[in-house]
């Protein structure tokens, strides 16, 4: 039954997504639309307000638990709930899983942002808190809005999307330059090339390869990074308490 009423979700949020993406429609549908923007806007910040300072681990869906990136991601997990810091993610299953699996065995938070998708996205179950979102720009948004740093393990075209909308933010002043941990030289070789041909054509500028951003294969190494970077240089902010006056004290429960 469960089975059944996430395909029926799934299909219906799919289908709202597309229909957006299509081009213009009525301004009454636009309109509605916003609305349902808006609401899930606010679904993320009332799961998410309380839950302190965070770290977002990027990754691959595609990692089995014995793959060495899966390891790396839940040393990773754990290391970071050492330092007091929530973990975050996508919410789903490989790396997601991984680096939420290290915070909840640490007895850290393990917090999630799960997109619903037709194939490989559901929630793990190693996390404290999570909220389901059917769009991706929502998604993201708040992935960064409550990071005091990155860590990219191996992935795909999300994971890239995901990088690259941090460091844009960064670049632009958009957001603090918090530290980008980019992990597994091997895998990244090729984009190291090519981030190198971008300062060699002038299309970026040596400036900005500043000393937040990391590439590396050590977990210690990344945890030293995000210390300097993140805890001694922005300071870690007391998590908000909840306010029965807003309906805060209770704590979603899985679906």
């Amino acid at each position: 039954m469960a089975d059944s009423n996430f395909k029926i979700k799934r299909e219906k949020y799919l289908h709202s997504e597309r229909r957006f993406l299509e081009g213009p429609r009525s301004r009454t549908r636009e309109l509605t639309f916003s609305f349902k923007v808006l609401f899930e806007f606010i679904k993320g910040f009332r799961a998410l307000h309380f839950v302190g300072p965070c770290v977002t681990v990027f990754g691959s869906a595609r990692f089995k638990e014995d793959h060495e990136y899966y390891i790396k991601a839940r040393e990773i997990g754990a290391g970071l709930s050492k330092m007091g810091f929530a973990v975050m993610t996508g919410g789903g299953p490989g790396i997601m899983e991984a680096a939420n699996r290290g915070a909840f065995e640490a007895n850290g938070k393990s917090i999630g942002c799960n997109i619903v998708l037709p194939h490989e996205q559901k929630e793990n179950p190693y996390l404290h808190t999570w909220v389901d979102f059917r769009y991706f720009f929502v998604r993201k948004t708040l992935l960064i809005k409550y990071s005091y740093a990155f860590v990219i393990m191996p992935g795909g075209w999300g994971t890239m999307d995901e990088m690259f909308e941090a460091l844009t933010l960064i670049q632009t002043g958009k957001i603090n330059e918090f530290p980008v941990v980019l992990f597994g030289k091997e895998y990244w070789k090729n984009l190291i090339e090519l981030i190198d041909d971008m300062v060699k054509f002038q299309t970026k500028s040596p400036a900005e390869l500043k000393d937040y951003f990391l590439i590396t294969d050590s977990v210690d190494e990344a945890m030293l990074h995000i210390k300097k970077h993140s805890i001694k240089k922005f300071g870690l902010k007391k998590a908000r308490k909840p306010k029965w006056i807003f309906g805060e004290l209770f704590k979603p429960k899985k679906n």
